[in-house]
């Protein structure tokens, strides 16, 4: 193996979130979504039981999305279904170029919380790889994604966890976001005896 560590130093800091309306409307190249996937399968995973699964929505698969979360959200709410939030539902994905679904399959012979990990390295995976191509994206655990009535359109059974959408396109920014992180130091403790 050789890898230039300062590029990936590099990568991994420069990692950010990169919000929808930071989009610039450009199609990302479906080549591009195969390989944070094919990138996202390669995470850790325990036993190796590899419990991701995604649904990638893209051009008119997204205003698809975007009607089924506000079906899903009426049905879940009733009467209580607020009119902003169903214009938020239908109107978010078509701001993308891709919208992927996060799903974990679960195996019972694991706890949920490994299998949960498993997914979120996966989608750090995804995140990373985009980061190498140039392509804008961040996770987002809102609207529906909690939702029990959201699963059967996922393929998710009663024991699986719909655990967000990773919002995916071109960024229209004239200088990548720069962020802060406090130090590591006061977040570490090391014991040598």
């Amino acid at each position: 193996m050789n890898f230039d560590p300062a590029q990936v130093t590099k990568l991994l800091r420069n990692r950010r979130s990169i919000f929808t309306k930071q989009f610039s409307g450009e199609r990302v190249k479906d080549a591009f979504i195969q390989e944070m996937l094919e990138n996202a399968n390669w995470a850790p995973t325990y036993k190796k039981t590899e419990p991701w699964r995604f649904k990638v929505f893209c051009d008119e698969g997204l205003k698809k999305l975007g009607e089924m979360q506000a079906e899903i959200y009426k049905k879940a709410n009733g009467k209580k279904a607020d009119d902003s939030t169903l214009k938020k539902l239908i109107n978010k994905p078509q701001e993308c170029s891709h919208v992927i679904a996060i799903g974990m399959k679960r195996d019972k012979s694991i706890t949920k919380i490994e299998e949960i990990c498993a997914v979120a390295a996966a989608v750090q995976n995804m995140h990373l790889t985009a980061t190498a191509l140039g392509v804008g994206c961040y996770w987002s655990t809102g609207g529906i994604t909690y939702l029990e009535e959201a699963k059967p359109y996922f393929d998710l059974g009663k024991k699986d966890l719909l655990l967000g959408f990773l919002y995916v396109g071109m960024p229209d920014l004239k200088k990548w976001p720069e962020s802060k992180r406090k130090s590591i130091e006061s977040k570490v403790t090391w014991v040598r005896e």
